[in-house]
């Protein structure tokens, strides 16, 4: 049995959220944040040098026990006293949501878990901040069950193309979020999470698998904290292993604001041969005035011809409605030009285009107008935790609006038969746009914030 390495393991069980090689375009950029001095780099954790195993208790040789004498204090990530996991006969448990973390540098991680406990369960798995990996998973009480889950892990820092160490402009929002700490976090959680033990095996050399980028705004967001959601966080659960999804996404950006945060180059120096770069903006492209939208189509063009230059494939995502009907009960068209010129550029550049803004008009008006308010940031003061005023946002989801809005984007990738489709997770059926799954029928384990905050106004506070 090995004792935990502080210096390689940062393992925390808590009830917090768990929280280019090429140029950037040349097309004009918005005015942006004068470039700050590049704050010292995080120390890089050791690699992984193979698989590594955690068991709960009395470990095998060659694999690390997690017993409460051994949790390690880090800085980053720790054991929080305020909840004890129980480990006891080889499982650890709780009847609150568990978080395990681990130290490791960039890159992509498989995870196999062997999940189950003494009781029956029920068990959600969520990565960093919030990435839906399994969903509502039950296992019968004294039962195993073996799943495996692949993970991107990312950081600010990145090598421009002459060499030169660079870093993407975080908003204040993003500092501290669990999507870009040197850290692998995984949430427990529904009813009786427990597991056994997880192996963690680095995706390198040979067993590298194709990445799936993923480039936008807050409504394609790894969103941090209930009950925002997004479609770029609940992608992940429908795919099987052999694919990695890694949300570049963020609050706030635009289509020119996502090359002056140095989100883009960040993603051209990471991507290969192989992956895929799926790119949706508009929202907040309408905000540049209105001699911006041929600039947009050239910025979209751009990301098409740099992608493929680094033999990888894009897909351009049409951004999706707004909740706005008119009397007749159809959805208005409030994306201005931005929809179309993303369905021209798709045809001109022949890029596989996955048309979310006409799926979730159908979508949409088939829930009604009362039904889409389900889908939407629609909340009464103290009808869900934390929300403790009232909330009318049209714009952003919740969990039930980006799961569907998920499926849909599923649904595009089998539609336009990209390579993808045959790496979808089969047990869940195709999604019809025409009928929406049951708002009554769906629910997702809540996850606790970090801290005490006014909901109601993330993701659109600290966007500066």
């Amino acid at each position: 049995m090995r004792a935990i390495p502080g210096c390689l393991l940062a393992l925390a069980f808590t009830l917090s959220v768990a929280q280019a090689q090429t140029a950037p375009p040349t097309t004009p950029a918005a005015p942006r944040r004068p470039a700050p001095p590049l704050p010292p780099a995080a120390p890089v954790p050791p690699a992984l040098t193979g698989p590594e195993t955690f068991t709960c208790g009395a470990a095998k040789s060659g694999e690390t026990s997690l017993l409460p004498t051994a949790m390690v204090f880090d800085p980053v990530a720790g054991f929080d006293l305020k909840t004890v996991p129980t480990i006891a006969n080889g499982i650890c448990s709780s009847d609150k949501p568990l978080f395990f973390s681990i130290a490791v540098p960039e890159g992509n991680y498989r995870v196999t878990l062997e999940l189950g406990g003494k009781q029956a369960s029920v068990i959600t798995v969520r990565a960093e901040a919030r990435r839906l990996l399994l969903e509502k998973i039950p296992i019968a009480a004294a039962k195993t069950l073996t799943r495996t889950i692949d993970i991107n892990v990312r950081v600010p820092e990145f090598k421009s193309p002459d060499g030169v160490p660079s870093r993407v402009r975080l908003k204040d929002r993003e500092v501290g979020n669990l999507d870009w700490d040197s850290k692998l976090t995984l949430e427990f959680n529904g009813t009786n999470p427990s597991f056994h033990s997880l192996t963690i095996e680095p995706l390198t050399g040979a067993k590298a698998e194709p990445v799936i980028y993923l480039a936008g705004d807050s409504t394609m967001v790894d969103q941090d904290v209930e009950p925002w959601a997004s479609w770029g966080q609940q992608l992940p659960r429908f795919f099987l292993p052999g694919v990695v999804v890694a949300n570049h996404a963020e609050s706030g950006e635009s289509s020119n604001s996502f090359v002056s945060e140095l989100r883009f180059p960040k993603i051209m120096s990471l991507i290969k041969p192989g992956d895929y770069f799926f790119v949706q903006f508009a929202h907040n492209d309408q905000k540049n005035g209105p001699d911006f939208p041929e600039k947009y189509r050239a910025i979209m063009t751009d990301f098409v011809n740099q992608v493929r230059a680094k033999g990888a494939t894009p897909v351009i995502v049409t951004a999706m409605n707004r909740d706005s009907f008119d009397e007749a009960g159809h959805i208005n068209q409030t994306l201005g030009p931005y929809p179309q010129i993303s369905r021209e550029v798709a045809a001109a550049t022949n890029t596989a285009l996955i048309d979310l803004n006409a799926m979730s008009k159908t979508m949409f008006e088939a829930m009604g107008k009362e039904g889409s308010d389900h889908a939407f940031m629609k909340f009464k003061a103290g009808s869900y935790p934390g929300v403790e005023r009232d909330i009318s946002d049209t714009t952003h989801f919740n969990n039930f609006g980006a799961y569907e809005l998920a499926r849909c984007i599923v649904h595009g990738i089998r539609e336009g038969n990209l390579p993808l489709a045959k790496l979808l997770d089969r047990s869940v059926p195709d999604f019809d746009p025409t009928k929406p799954d049951a708002f009554a029928a769906f629910s997702l384990p809540y996850s606790p914030p970090q801290k005490k905050e006014d909901v109601t106004q993330i993701p659109q506070a600290n966007l500066k």
